[in-house]
């Protein structure tokens, strides 16, 4: 059984930083995609960023690009997001998902994910 669990967040001021970890419980960590997703209110869970079983790639979301870094230990199955220069259009639930089987952008392709950690930033 694979259990992910998010943690870090909190509220925020506007140009404020949070740093996101996500513990996972699962064999064989090494061999999923990781990736973090958001919801805000009212709004599809979209992309955020994601990395290879390796960590030596990475992706992101235009909107956070340059902003949000994504990492993992794999010797400690953490991976985490640091998020800088936050915004009030940053607010939202944040996902932490595993993905053995295919393209990270989609969350239709996540096996395991999370259960949310709530990032609200004010201006």
């Amino acid at each position: 059984q694979v259990v992910l669990v998010e943690s870090g967040g909190g509220l925020v001021q506007a140009g404020g930083s949070l740093r996101l970890s996500c513990a996972a419980s699962v064999r064989a960590f090494s061999t999923y995609d990781m990736g973090w997703f958001r919801q805000a209110p009212g709004k599809e869970r979209e992309f955020v960023a994601a990395l290879s079983t390796t960590g030596l790639s990475t992706y992101y979301a235009d909107s956070v690009k340059g902003r949000f870094t994504i990492s993992r230990d794999n010797a400690r199955n953490r991976i985490y997001l640091q998020m800088n220069i936050l915004k009030p259009e940053d607010t939202a639930v944040y996902y932490c998902a595993a993905n053995n089987r295919g393209t990270v952008y989609t969350a239709t392709t996540y096996q395991y994910w999370g259960p949310g950690t709530q990032v609200t930033v004010s201006s």
